[in-house]
């Protein structure tokens, strides 16, 4: 799985004056000069943010900063904004909203914010929203800013990834919505089952017996993995399952994040090959890849909770392979 290094320490304004001293052989002699860090870590998946941090700053009593705006490659979705606030941290390490600007504006791919105060300095955020035009391709943007001076700076970042694979949070099963669906990425009851038996790829049993407890199973598995279970017509179809041992995605988990995260190598590249059509005994935290029968998709499926009675929540990720 690929990991991600956490960024610990964030000191724009720190590398911004550090290039007020550049050396002789630098030619650029603006004042204005600005810098980007992306915030956000692991893959970028359609309906996530990509978190930006822009610093824009010129030497005091030289000027003051006017706009500030950024172009992204793709459209993003709704949602997409430049915060108006600036920030600093106070002595007990809280991230302090200081008001610089008005309310953003965006008019197709450019996000803008015109400066309400008399400021050279400000950190501002920007939050893109992926949208579903972009999955599967590469984002990049143009921030820049403006000062009274006349002087304008700019940078790009990226280009970044989209990933092309999809991600649901928080479904909740028990033993009547115990019907999932790889293709639909949901949970259905067994009168909505019968409705599309073709897209059923996997049941979840539950079970006082100690060795069994939460399990999961393909309805082509064998009965004994299904006890109590009786099939609508045509929910038949086989799966291959293999357990994950303590695989924490952080994108599909409340907890902190570790910086551990399934990406799209890692459905591609994973051996599914010889896996049975059942897993039980599945416990709280735990995590399984699914490959469906005709090889369509692949899934991770974590389990957020398990209850000490039937169901719990689930969250997803998944895969088209072809």
């Amino acid at each position: 799985m690929k990991r991600y290094n956490k960024t610990i320490s964030f000191i724009l304004l720190l590398c911004l004056s550090f290039s007020f001293f550049a050396c002789e052989d630098d030619k650029d002699d603006t004042l204005l000069k600005n810098n980007c860090l992306k915030r956000t870590l692991g893959p970028n998946v359609v309906g996530e943010n990509i978190y930006f941090a822009y610093a824009m700053a010129l030497p005091y009593h030289t000027g003051k900063i006017l706009s500030a705006q950024v172009e992204a490659s793709i459209k993003g979705a709704e949602g997409t904004y430049l915060e108006n606030n600036s920030y600093y941290t106070n002595a007990e390490g809280v991230d302090v909203p200081v008001l610089v600007g008005n309310p953003c504006t965006t008019k197709d791919k450019l996000t803008q914010v015109e400066f309400c105060v008399d400021t050279c300095a400000a950190t501002l955020r920007y939050y893109y929203k992926i949208p579903e035009e972009a999955r599967g391709q590469s984002v990049s943007f143009t921030f820049s800013a403006k000062a009274d001076n006349g002087e304008t700076v700019s940078m790009v970042m990226g280009p970044y990834k989209i990933a092309k694979m999809e991600m649901v949070r928080n479904l909740k099963f028990d033993d009547d919505d115990c019907y999932i669906s790889i293709e639909d990425m949901a949970i259905y009851n067994e009168a909505e089952a019968a409705a599309i038996p073709d897209k059923i790829d996997l049941i979840y049993t539950w079970q006082r017996v100690s060795t069994y407890g939460h399990s999961f199973a393909a309805p082509a598995a064998d009965s004994q993995w299904l006890p109590d279970i009786n099939l609508p017509a045509g929910v038949n179809r086989d799966a291959k399952i293999r357990r994950e041992f303590g695989m924490i995605d952080s994108h599909l988990t409340d907890e902190p994040n570790n910086g551990t995260y399934i990406d799209d190598i890692d459905f591609e590249t994973i051996d599914l090959s010889n896996m049975p059509d059942y897993i039980v005994n599945m416990k709280d935290k735990g995590g399984m890849w699914i490959e469906t029968q005709d090889g369509k998709y692949r899934a991770f499926i974590y389990l957020n909770s398990l209850l000490t009675i039937p169901g719990g929540t689930l969250s997803m990720k998944r895969y088209t392979m072809k």
